[in-house]
């Protein structure tokens, strides 16, 4: 029978993903769209019209078998940069029975027992909320999450499937009304900022700044979902 992590009272717990597994996936899978580059050349050539004529036609002009080795050493380079990339950037959690310790990258996120009201999965991401019902954090998960949820139960700490909020969400819409000051203001910017990749950052900035406000920002697709929360911490 598989021993709950309770049995380790006092023991922290801690979970990650396998750096080496996360980049010998990327290798792989770089490995085997560079061995298929070469095919998908010659099929763009045998189209009646193709954008990528010229890169294809250069492509296939070198001589077999140095092309399908060549792209593919290229494919493995870049799924080794991909893959050192995603490990250096995947989360790990810490789990003590007085604190809990989020970590991506090189910053750690460290909060107490009295801070933490629950946390639960939202997609791929790990949200962890506060007394207020504010988030204090969100970030993508590729742990177990079965695993996760055992570990923080385990030490006592409050687990959910989904947002225990999730029916006080309402669809935003420029001039939606009821938000606080300057929110609206911080949505519009936050939607276009979604609109490009290169700008995740600077979303995830402007829902720190919404957080000021009050204003949970929950996403999908492309909408963006929101709850006002009232009271003291809510800024």
């Amino acid at each position: 029978m598989r021993k709950s992590p309770r049995a380790r009272a006092g023991k922290a717990t801690e979970l990650a993903e396998s750096a080496w597994v996360i980049v010998l996936f990327c290798v792989a899978c770089g490995a085997v769209a560079g061995a298929l580059l070469p095919l998908l050349a010659r099929l763009l050539l045998a189209l009646p019209w193709s954008p990528l004529e010229g890169p294809a036609e250069l492509l296939t002009s070198v001589p077999e078998p140095a092309l399908t080795l060549g792209t593919t050493a290229v494919g493995v380079l870049g799924g080794l940069l991909l893959g050192f990339t995603a490990a250096h950037e995947s989360l790990s959690v810490r789990v003590c029975d007085t604190h809990v310790t989020l970590t991506v990258r090189d910053s750690a996120q460290e909060f107490s027992r009295e801070e933490i009201a629950v946390f639960f999965r939202d997609g791929k991401q790990l949200v962890l909320l506060g007394p207020d019902s504010l988030e204090l954090a969100r970030e993508h998960c590729g742990l177990n999450w079965q695993r996760l949820a055992d570990a923080l139960t385990g030490h006592g700490y409050p687990w959910a499937p989904e947002d225990p909020h999730r029916a006080e969400f309402r669809r935003w819409v420029p001039g939606t009304p009821g938000l606080p000051a300057g929110a609206d203001a911080l949505l519009r910017a936050r939607a276009q900022a979604r609109k490009d990749e290169d700008d995740a950052e600077e979303a995830r900035e402007l829902r720190g700044e919404l957080l000021r406000l009050g204003v949970v920002v929950r996403d999908e697709d492309r909408r963006q979902y929101v709850r006002v929360v009232t009271g003291e911490g809510s800024g």
